[in-house]
C-alpha cells in the first residue's frame, strides 16, 4: 500500500485549480460588468426618461386642474 497521494491531488494541484477558478470568476465578472454597461444602463436611462416625462405630464395636468379650481368663484354649499 502506497502512502503517496494520488497524482494530481497534491498542494500544487489544489493551488493551480484555485488560480484557474479565480481567473474564471474574474473573466465572468468582466463579462457581467460589460453587459451591465452596454445593455442594462442604457435601457434603464431610456425607461427613466420615459417615466419622468409621463410623471411630468400628469403633474402638468394636475396643476392645470388646480388652476381652474382656484380661478372659479367658490360655489355655495348645497343645503
Amino acid at each position: 500500500m502506497s502512502t503517496n497521494p494520488p497524482y494530481g491531488s497534491g498542494p500544487s494541484s489544489v493551488g493551480r485549480r484555485i488560480e484557474e477558478a479565480v481567473e474564471l470568476i474574474e473573466m465572468e465578472l468582466r463579462h457581467a460588468a460589460a453587459y451591465v454597461n452596454d445593455a442594462v444602463i442604457p435601457q434603464v436611462r431610456a425607461e427613466s426618461i420615459s417615466g419622468l416625462r409621463t410623471v411630468a405630464d400628469a403633474l402638468r395636468k394636475f396643476a392645470d386642474r388646480l388652476d381652474e379650481q382656484t380661478s372659479q368663484p367658490p360655489r355655495p354649499p348645497n343645503v
